[in-house]
């Protein structure tokens, strides 16, 4: 709008609502939504009464928010034609030619991991993974990648909202756990899923970083246990992070200078 800075709009104001939304950690409720954006009352409670009304926020039962199906589906039809994707599939393609295995391009949603694009192995092998499916944060590749790459206070900010649960007898079972490999890996730059999410399934990841240093997705390499060691997973870091700086170094040049 005309005379509007960004943020100070409706649209600004609608927009800061949903970011609030889809950062937080868990499904927040109006009371968290008002700490989290800077709205008096009032204003925020017809934002959020509009977004729902366009199917751009939805309720929860325990009168919680999400994203709406609306929000979703656009983000579908934006994402399939999306720079980002572009730039993202041949050096996914090329990993997948480099190791043989399935590659997968995820993001953080919160405490999970969202897969948006997955080039599949040549091998026969069973993987629950889809395009779109989420997994938990703490026993992915991709997930403690990201952990690893976020700062001190997002960190620990998600850290918080984690339910640990035990999918093999692999997973990590606690938050020192957890921080003791999140230290692991940004001393190594690489994270490892050592049968931690499925029984027989491990994979090694490196995160995309943006050019302000800021994590924006994560890229994983994933093989069968029985056929691929973590010896010879660990010897494929280089590869993993040489197309994760690739992708960005790509998209760099996609979006230009840094104004």
């Amino acid at each position: 709008m005309p005379g509007n800075e960004s943020g100070t709009g409706t649209l600004g104001k609608a927009i800061d609502v949903l970011e609030a939304v889809a950062s937080s950690p868990r499904p927040p409720r109006f009371t968290d939504l008002l700490q989290l954006v800077d709205q008096p009352r009032g204003t925020l409670h017809r934002q959020i009464s509009n977004l729902i009304e366009e199917g751009l926020l939805s309720v929860r039962q325990d009168h919680s928010y999400e994203l709406g199906v609306t929000l979703l589906k656009l983000a579908s039809r934006a994402w399939a034609g999306n720079q980002f994707r572009t730039v993202a599939e041949p050096h996914l393609r090329r990993l997948h030619e480099q190791t043989g295995e399935t590659v997968h391009l995820g993001v953080l949603k919160g405490v999970e991991v969202i897969y948006l694009d997955k080039v599949e192995s040549m091998q026969a092998v069973r993987m629950h993974s889809q395009i779109g499916n989420a997994s938990p944060v703490y026993c992915t590749g991709v997930g403690k990648a990201a952990l690893a790459a976020l700062t001190d206070a997002a960190r620990d900010r998600l850290i918080s909202a984690i339910t640990f649960h035990r999918h093999t007898e692999n997973t990590l079972p606690d938050v020192k756990a957890l921080r003791v490999e999140i230290g692991e890996i940004q001393r190594t730059g690489v994270a490892f899923d050592r049968q931690e999410h499925e029984p027989g399934i491990h994979c090694i990841a490196a995160p995309i970083h943006s050019r302000d240093h800021e994590f924006v997705a994560g890229i994983s390499t994933t093989a069968p246990a029985y056929r691929i060691s973590i010896e010879q997973l660990a010897e494929w870091a280089p590869l993993v992070q040489g197309a994760a700086r690739a992708i960005m170094d790509d998209m760099t040049v996609r979006l230009g200078p840094k104004s």
